[in-house]
């Protein structure tokens, strides 16, 4: 009998390339001519994952984001990892946004996965361990045809494949 193969999806953010995209992103901020006198700044708090951002309208914080982005992809970390809530309204005319960086998945979303590759009746037997899903199968080649069809879905977080053997 041979032995089932098996990789587990996840959801993961390297959060120390997290802090350097934003270093980065920060001296950037600071030197770049269209957006050093604008009075926008960019904030990372460490311990909560959380990215403060004020500007003084929604096109220089557009831009803000558009570099923090730029150094994510830089990095290697998925833009998908970063979710921004709506503008906020804070003193002196200025807009603020607050980002939160996505690890692991959580409980419905976990879920709606599992019940996406049951639904596509793949020879895999699926099992959810945490924030993480294990698929097993006796054949690698559909473990290969599950990673294709879950990287072409869009779930609005970054998945990696992990443990594949």
């Amino acid at each position: 009998m041979a032995k089932d193969s098996s990789f587990d999806v996840v959801s993961e953010v390297d959060f120390q390339e997290v802090d350097n995209a934003y270093q980065q992103a920060a001296k950037e901020l600071v030197q770049r001519y269209d957006l050093k006198d604008s009075g926008s700044t960019l904030e990372y708090e460490k311990a909560s994952h959380v990215f403060t951002l004020l500007a003084p309208s929604d096109f220089i914080a557009g831009q803000v984001k558009d570099i923090l982005i730029s150094k994510f992809v830089k990095r290697q970390v998925d833009p998908q990892a970063l979710s921004w809530k709506g503008p906020e309204s804070a003193s002196g005319g200025n807009v603020r946004y607050v980002g939160d960086i996505i690890s692991g998945i959580d409980d419905d979303l976990i879920k709606k996965i599992n019940k996406e590759i049951k639904a596509q009746k793949f020879k895999v037997k699926t099992q959810i361990e945490g924030d993480k899903i294990r698929v097993t199968s006796a054949s690698r080649d559909e473990l290969q045809t599950v990673i294709t069809f879950l990287r072409e879905q869009d779930f609005g977080i970054p998945l990696q494949f992990t443990n594949y053997r």
